[in-house]
């Protein structure tokens, strides 16, 4: 395969494999041929409407991958079937201090505490104002400012739902990164009603006479079935979309040995060693909601195995990240045409 042996080898090998510089320079041939990419049309390949939006294909790409939105054509001519910007926030900021992202290679794993850097709401609204009209569906993952206090969380994601309301075709409220303190607190009943109950009036009054946009909760994939059960209930009572199932883990099971020297550094983990767990996360909230909440799967897919697994498991679309990293474009034109 020619990605994994000639492409990736020599990626990883750039920069004295320094994985975000690698990733800066990849966005950036990415972002340079973006304004050709807006001309290239994919054909369909399991078309399926979700949450009342449209997909080309089941296959997206997650939130972390092009915070900015600076290479939004070019995703959808690499197949994929919709794009998931952000998680950007109300303010601009820079996140944690580097090193901050780390490639665990023989796991096929990422651990990152990058920290919500991104330029923010209104800079990102400007970018979409300029793009132009996309092939593929858009969400918009929103996130918590990290010099915003948690006791004033809802006014901060408010804010950026108003920026952004006109360009996204779902939200994703993200409340289960573990790189901002205190933003899984939010995942708390309490704290979530107060948060959703806020969103969802500025979303109609965004709205006015047309249908709300769909709005998600991203969770965390280290909750217990009990917290999970009344995030739920919460997200019932408030009329939530769907769920995006799950974010990264702070757990550090199943790594390769040649790896666990990495262990110790802090942040969320992506990739093969999350699979399971997201899968079960999955298979939970589809049973617990009798299948009627839609739930986007994502962790650790890698393989069209992988992504026919979380498809059984309950998810009605599927996003990708750190198997994109490792196995290549190939892998969302292999994924979608398998799933048909």
């Amino acid at each position: 395969m020619v990605y994994k042996s000639v492409v990736r080898k020599t990626l990883f090998r750039m920069h004295g494999g320094d994985a975000e510089r690698i990733h800066e320079t990849t966005l950036g041939a990415l972002t340079a041929v973006n304004p050709l990419a807006r001309f290239v049309r994919r054909k369909p390949v399991g078309e399926r409407t979700v949450f009342g939006v449209r997909f080309p294909n089941p296959v997206g790409l997650a939130a972390g991958m092009d915070k900015n939105g600076r290479a939004l054509h070019a995703w959808g001519a690499l197949g994929f079937g919709f794009v998931e910007v952000g998680t950007v926030t109300r303010h601009p900021q820079p996140g944690n201090p580097r090193p901050r992202l780390f490639r665990l290679r023989d796991s096929e794993a990422i651990i990152n505490r990058m920290g919500f850097n991104n330029e923010g709401a209104l800079e990102l609204a400007n970018r979409l104002d300029r793009s132009g009209p996309l092939t593929v569906p858009l969400g918009i993952s929103l996130g918590k400012s990290k010099v915003t206090p948690v006791e004033e969380a809802v006014e901060d994601y408010q804010a950026s739902l108003r920026a952004l309301y006109r360009h996204g075709d779902y939200f994703a409220v993200n409340i289960s990164s573990p790189n901002t303190p205190g933003l899984r607190s939010l995942q708390d009943r309490t704290a979530l009603t107060e948060l959703l109950s806020a969103l969802n009036a500025t979303s109609a009054e965004l709205a006015g006479s047309s249908p709300r946009k769909p709005l998600l909760v991203k969770i965390a994939p280290d909750l217990t079935d009990e917290a999970i059960g009344e995030l739920l209930e919460v997200c019932s009572a408030h009329d939530v979309s769907g769920l995006i199932a799950t974010n990264t883990t702070l757990s550090r099971d199943g790594l390769a040995p040649a790896d666990r020297a990495l262990a110790g550094e802090a942040g969320g983990l992506s990739g093969k060693p999350l699979a399971a767990r997201a899968r079960e996360v999955v298979r939970f909230v589809s049973r617990e909601t009798d299948g009627k909440l839609p739930i986007i799967g994502v962790g650790g897919i890698a393989s069209v195995d992988g992504a026919k697994r979380m498809l059984d498991a309950g998810a009605s679309l599927l996003q990708l990240y750190t198997g994109f990293i490792y196995e290549g474009p190939g892998l969302v034109r292999r994924i979608a045409r398998s799933v048909v």
